[in-house]
């Protein structure tokens, strides 16, 4: 059976009963903020998928799903960045219509003026569920002539579900430069379906690409884009947001390399690679760097997880809001001796324009475990690692002052992990989401490690960023600490830059 998540049982009520089961959010009390510092929230309410941004005007245009109340019906918030780290907010983009809410789809900028609405247009497909029925998940289409900042609806459903399932959703639009037309990709239970387009209005169903084992339940946010390798060669990616953690595998972004060829989708490998191990990083949206299309994307994701996004969380009550978009990333793609291809992450090279402060960190050799002379709350640590032979290595955040509270990110027995366990609070725990663990070579004896700290996220990307783990903390005031450790042996912590940022 698929997962239920409390996502999906709302969405088979009314609009109505949905707003009345949703969790309202508390009215924020006197306490100590918890607002990230450098990743984006909303200003109050509920923050969820990121939709695709797109450049126009000068700027990039991001829009998420928003509402009132946790997990609510919504709309489509706006917020544009020139940099890709500081957003601006910028209001409703796509109201919450009288009949059914707006979910998540993605926009294009039609410069050719193929859907007739004038070249430059914005146009957006989006699933609403029909009369609120989540039987009826269609694809409606929206324009914009004003560079994304007003929208109007075309009318009935471009694309209509075709067997009344109510998983058929998210759709994501490329344009397809060799065939001269669009293609868009939407999510179903366990698979995706390929439709295109001359003119963004009327779609044609070409093929579906399935994977059911095992099993990473639905294909939500489907991606669909080309990029050219590091050995100049062309390729496609199909990506998608599943539910990876049914068969031991990650909670987040699954993505394919291989051949589009206008009709069919043909993965090089059967199995997916994944953008991030941890288990925050959802809903994920890429879209290319204005600046060098071919070669690098930008990614963004929720950061969040089905299983606990709609309780209420500590943010709901000392700031007013639940969610937090995770850094924005630029993705490259690099060819790897076994002779496949995958995407490589870091964090946009902007992020060093918001530092207010660096700072470097003396060597520490360690048997033990010693803290580090630096405390904050909001900063980028970057760091060395080696060692010989040893069980446990790693360092630990958001560490309280007498040690009991902290946050680990570490190598052990061919694993890198991070542990939010010890972080848990008397009121939120990630109960058994705790540790998420990624593979790294057992032969290694080393590492390098960069590790973004916000008042209620950790990113860790490591060596070159094949690997990632993204995760929600919730650290609680005066745990600020930062230590390493070494277990079974000794370690060399070199390099140690801490950046703060503002």
């Amino acid at each position: 059976m698929p997962r239920v998540s409390r996502r999906t049982l709302l969405r088979s009520l009314g609009a109505t009963a949905l707003a009345a089961a949703a969790t309202r959010i508390p009215v924020a009390v006197a306490a100590e903020s918890l607002r990230a510092v450098y990743h984006l929230t909303p200003p109050a309410g509920w923050l969820s998928d990121p939709q695709r941004p797109i450049h126009a005007g000068g700027d990039y245009h991001l829009y998420y799903l928003h509402s009132d109340q946790n997990n609510a019906p919504g709309w489509w918030q706006h917020a544009t960045t020139t940099d890709s780290v500081a957003f601006t907010d910028r209001g409703t983009a796509i109201p919450l219509g009288p009949d059914f809410p707006v979910w998540t789809g993605s926009g294009v900028v039609d410069a050719t003026n193929t859907a007739g609405f004038g070249a430059g247009a914005v146009v957006v497909l989006a699933t609403q569920p029909t009369g609120g029925d989540r039987y009826d998940q269609e694809q409606y289409l929206y324009y914009s002539t004003d560079n994304g900042y007003t929208f109007t609806a075309y009318g009935p459903p471009v694309i209509d579900n075709p067997d009344h399932n109510d998983w058929f959703r998210d759709p994501k639009i490329h344009w397809d430069a060799a065939r001269g037309e669009w293609v868009a990709v939407i999510g179903r239970q366990q698979a995706i379906w390929f439709y295109t387009s001359p003119d963004l209005v009327h779609w044609t169903h070409t093929s579906v690409f399935g994977y059911s084992s095992p099993n990473i339940g639905g294909m939500e946010c489907p991606d669909l884009f080309e990029m050219t390798a590091d050995d100049g060669t062309r390729h496609w990616v199909l990506g998608a947001s599943t539910q990876g953690d049914y068969s031991g595998q990650p909670d987040t972004y699954a993505y394919w390399t291989g051949t589009w060829n206008g009709t069919t989708w043909v993965s090089d490998n059967r199995d997916p690679q994944w953008l991030d191990w941890g288990w925050d990083w959802y809903a994920a949206v890429t879209w290319p760097n204005a600046a060098a299309p071919d070669t690098r994307r930008y990614a963004l994701a929720w950061m969040n997880n089905w299983q606990y996004a709609a309780r209420t969380v500590p943010t709901d009550l000392s700031d007013g809001y639940n969610g937090q978009m995770s850094v924005v990333r630029e993705l490259s793609l690099a060819r790897q001796p076994e002779g496949w291809y995958t995407l490589l992450s870091q964090p946009v090279p902007a992020l060093h324009d918001h530092v207010s402060r660096t700072l470097p960190l003396a060597d520490v050799t360690t048997s033990d475990s010693v803290v580090l002379s630096y405390q904050g709350t909001a900063y980028d640590l970057e760091l060395d690692v080696s060692w010989q032979q040893l069980n446990n290595v790693g360092v630990s955040v958001g560490r309280s002052q007498d040690g009991t509270r902290h946050t680990n990110i570490g190598v052990y027995q061919g694993s890198v992990y991070v542990d939010r366990g010890p972080s848990d609070r008397a009121d939120f725990s990630f109960g058994n989401h705790q540790q998420s663990n990624a593979p790294i070579d057992p032969a290694a004896r080393s590492v390098h490690l960069r590790i973004l700290v916000d008042r209620q996220s950790v990113e860790v990307f490591v060596n070159a960023g094949h690997t990632v783990l993204s995760h929600q903390v919730y650290f609680q005031p005066g745990d600020t600490g930062v230590s390493v450790y070494a277990d079974g042996g000794s370690a060399t912590f070199s390099n140690i830059v801490v950046r703060e940022m503002s």
